[in-house]
């Protein structure tokens, strides 16, 4: 069986989950196969002890004066500053390097930035964490980016989520090399999910919508919110501000950047979700309260939007 290297390339301020928390899974599975199938390296731009955001530092293995030819797998920790400053060429370019050997080039977090910025993932499937997605779709058009997801695979480029899911990707990696089994035994180790249910937008607690300028609309934002279910229609809507229906919804898409059928859902949705976190009423009620004909619509609304159910999430996060 031959080994993998792997290198994890981290720049100071790194979240240091983005290094420590593929490292672990890859040391866990030599350990649950009883091998040194992974050999797990760190890369920094120099030689100098490399700060983490919590301000412990990790003393690099390599640097990326050495070539990586003999890395199999190279993966590139995130920044959360990332998109505020810029990458080092010299960082540019040695992933560039990596990306042309027959190995895996991937990222955990904003990592995919620099994965952006070299290139790489030009018309190829991409994430990144959720609250950096809107500024790499705007810097990267030309990648696939898809912003729900824990981690993507495309041909031998794979991208992951906030922070911890580069366990998630991590644990991928090791069951594509060494099984299912071997992969389910790192899992239970950690006490991680093997497949984690769901995408990211189940860890977002804010709507990402915007709070209208204009009065009339502003204000249906508000009664919306403190009234879910009341009468919610354009034509109700439109009345209160005093509008007319085509009016109030083509103003209302100008400004909050959603029709108000979606805003309307999107609301209840997310105050779904707070009341599957923190309480324990009944599902049916929760439905009820949040102006959802049943509980069956809810359920289904809820899957659409944050790809798991209500009980499911309940179970994974509720207090």
């Amino acid at each position: 069986m031959s080994k993998v290297h792997v290198a994890i390339l981290a720049m100071p301020d790194v979240q240091l989950l983005d290094v420590v928390g593929p490292s672990d899974v890859f040391a866990e599975a030599n350990r649950q196969s009883g091998t040194d199938f992974y050999r797990v390296a760190l890369v920094g731009r120099d030689d100098s002890p490399i700060r983490g955001t919590s301000g412990l530092r990790l003393l690099p293995d390599r640097t990326i004066d050495d070539a990586p030819d003999d890395f199999h797998t190279v993966l590139v920790a995130g920044d959360p500053l990332i998109q505020t400053r810029p990458i080092p060429e010299t960082v540019i370019a040695w992933v560039k390097a990596a990306s042309e050997g027959p190995g895996r080039l991937g990222s955990v977090c904003s990592g995919a930035f620099v994965l952006g910025e070299a290139g790489l993932l030009d018309g190829r499937r991409a994430t990144t964490h959720w609250s950096q997605a809107a500024e790499f779709a705007r810097r990267f058009p030309e990648v696939k980016l898809e912003p729900n997801r824990i981690f993507t695979r495309d041909g031998n480029i794979w991208t992951s989520a906030g922070v911890t899911a580069g366990i998630d990707l991590a644990l991928a990696i090791v069951e594509k090399d060494l099984g299912v089994e071997t992969a389910l035994k790192v899992a239970r180790e950690l006490v991680v999910f093997l497949k984690r249910p769901g995408g990211q937008s189940q860890f977002s607690t804010h709507l990402a919508t915007q709070v209208a300028q204009r009065t009339p609309i502003r204000s249906a934002q508000e009664y919306i919110a403190d009234n879910m279910t009341a009468d919610l229609s354009v034509a109700a809507m439109a009345k209160r501000a005093g509008m007319s229906a085509r009016n109030f919804a083509r103003q209302f898409k100008l400004e909050v950047g959603m029709t108000p059928g979606d805003y309307v859902e999107a609301m209840r949705l997310e105050a779904g979700r707070r009341l599957a976190e923190e309480t324990t009423a009944p599902m049916k009620k929760i439905a009820r309260d949040l102006g959802f004909n049943d509980d069956v619509a809810f359920r289904r609304a809820f899957v659409r939007k944050f790809g798991v159910s209500p009980v499911a999430y309940r179970r994974s996060f509720g207090a």
